[in-house]
């Protein structure tokens, strides 16, 4: 039996969402982004100047088209995510502004090389799914930083990315590299390679930039997650309830926009909300509110049949420390048992705004004991047990029997290296290493065994040749050094 956790029941669900179905019809969503309106307008809403009204019917129009599952697939074209169901997968933080140095403990700005250590750390990575475009090199013209990272992923690293564009101009080339991986449209839309976070601004609001995201990535039936941001007891309701009817009526606002423009579209029911600590006047997205929030609005979005994403699995330390691990496996923990499809968040650290590699190799050691715990118990040839007892009787152990050798790495997690569970003693003769010393050996030995991307030369000539031409747009006419 799977083990599950639940905050809601249907009876709440329903009301959470019948009354963030009323805001959208009585209140309305400020969108800023003439396409969208006119979108909205010719599908029945009414337009008070940027002040949408929806109606129950579009509402329901949408949700009825909006796929209840899809898939991702690596730059080689292999299915890596079965987004369906409770099936979990696990995916760095996205968009970080700084990085953590192991050398001088201080947190600094990213370069390029930063990130490309962290794609071939990733790369390698068993129990993370999918790549994101996880820190904002700052050796390159801000016009082009979410290009860019894109680009890079897509050359050192093979697994699908989660990414997104703070700009419109953006979108078109970050388009332009899927199709030179895909070759065609047909091939991406039967083969997605990447998610694109579109974010509503809290409260009740649609950008100009990522509404047109939005419309931009239903055209190419590129996967969208929503990443709605409500702030407990600041710019949203401050019981809990109240944040997920706001975060509720967010989403679904999202969901309109993306379905109207082209029904069908896959998308993920996400959220990065946290609760507002009025003592420091910070986000906590360690705060356990925040991650009852989290897993509750995947309850909605699988009530409404949706796949669901959450930024969870972080820590708002600013070291690798105690409270890193507390945080960071709490969270992954919750969002495993709740079945949140697309967990985001291994890596970062400093309210979403810092990755560390040594974290990262350490989450990925806390999803992989995820997801051995989400497979719970089950019997493994334990019936009758009396064989297997005559035999512990017999022979005072069962470390070389035949069950124990079938099955002793299915029923057992190994973690790495970073997780040390050696006795004191050989702990001592071993280094008396700490944990972070452990992961940042992990981190140099995942840099060093590296192996370069099959995606063909070719089509990483085209992509060079595309980002070379994006970046002289903006008066860079060379692009920083790269490593092998």
């Amino acid at each position: 039996m799977r083990p599950k956790v639940k905050f809601l029941t249907n009876e709440l669900i329903n009301k959470i969402i019948n009354e963030a179905t009323e805001i959208l019809c009585k209140l309305g969503v400020e969108i800023n982004n003439q396409n969208v309106l006119s979108l909205l307008s010719d599908n029945g809403a009414r337009i008070e100047k940027d002040r949408v009204y929806f109606t129950e019917d579009i509402i329901r129009k949408a949700l009825k088209t909006v796929p209840n599952s899809f898939k991702l697939y690596d730059v080689n074209g292999n299915e890596t995510n079965d987004f369906s169901g409770d099936n979990v997968y696990f995916t760095p933080g996205s968009a970080a502004l700084h990085i953590l140095d192991h050398r001088t403990k201080e947190i600094r700005n990213p370069s390029t090389e930063d990130y490309i250590d962290y794609l071939k750390v990733v790369n390698q990575l068993k129990h993370i799914a999918s790549q994101s475009t996880a820190l904002i090199p700052n050796d390159v013209h801000e016009k082009i930083s979410d290009s860019y990272r894109l680009f890079l992923s897509l050359l050192y690293c093979e697994k699908p990315v989660v990414t997104g564009t703070f700009t419109i101009e953006s979108f078109e080339i970050m388009k332009d590299f899927q199709l030179a991986v895909r070759e065609n449209e047909k091939n991406l839309k039967e083969k997605p390679l990447t998610v694109f976070s579109c974010c509503p601004t809290s409260p009740l609001k649609w950008s100009d930039v990522t509404s047109q995201n939005v419309l931009d990535c239903a055209k190419y039936s590129i996967p969208v997650e929503f990443i709605a941001m409500p702030l407990s007891g600041f710019i949203a309701p401050v019981t809990l309830t109240g944040s997920l009817i706001q975060h509720t009526a967010e989403t679904l606002s999202g969901i309109v926009i993306s379905q109207l423009a082209n029904p069908g579209t896959p998308m993920l029911y996400g959220g990065s909300p946290a609760i507002f600590d009025v003592r420091y006047e910070t986000t906590p997205m360690g705060a356990v509110e925040t991650m009852m929030i989290d897993c509750a609005y995947n309850e909605i979005g699988k009530f409404l049949g949706i796949p669901t994403q959450a930024y969870i699995s972080l820590s708002d330390a600013k070291q690798l420390d105690a409270q890193a691990g507390l945080e960071s496996g709490m969270g992954a923990t919750l969002a495993a048992l709740s079945g949140i499809n697309n967990i985001s968040g291994p890596g970062m650290l400093d309210f979403e705004s810092c990755i560390s590699l040594e974290k990262l190799v350490m989450d990925n050691d806390i999803c992989g004991m995820n997801l051995r715990m989400i497979e719970g118990i089950e019997p493994k040839e334990d019936f009758p047990s009396i064989p297997i007892f005559e035999e512990l009787i017999k022979e005072n152990h069962l470390l070389i029997s035949k069950h124990t050798r079938k099955y002793l790495k299915k029923e057992h997690y190994f973690p790495g290296e970073v997780i040390n569970r050696a006795n004191r003693p050989r702990w001592i003769a071993e280094g008396k290493t700490t944990l972070e010393e452990r992961a940042h050996t992990e981190v140099e030995k995942l840099i060093q065994n590296y192996e370069p991307s099959c995606l063909k030369s070719e089509i990483k000539n085209d992509l060079t040749k595309l980002m070379e031409n994006e970046a002289k747009k903006y008066g860079q006419d060379k692009l920083p050094k790269r490593k092998p």
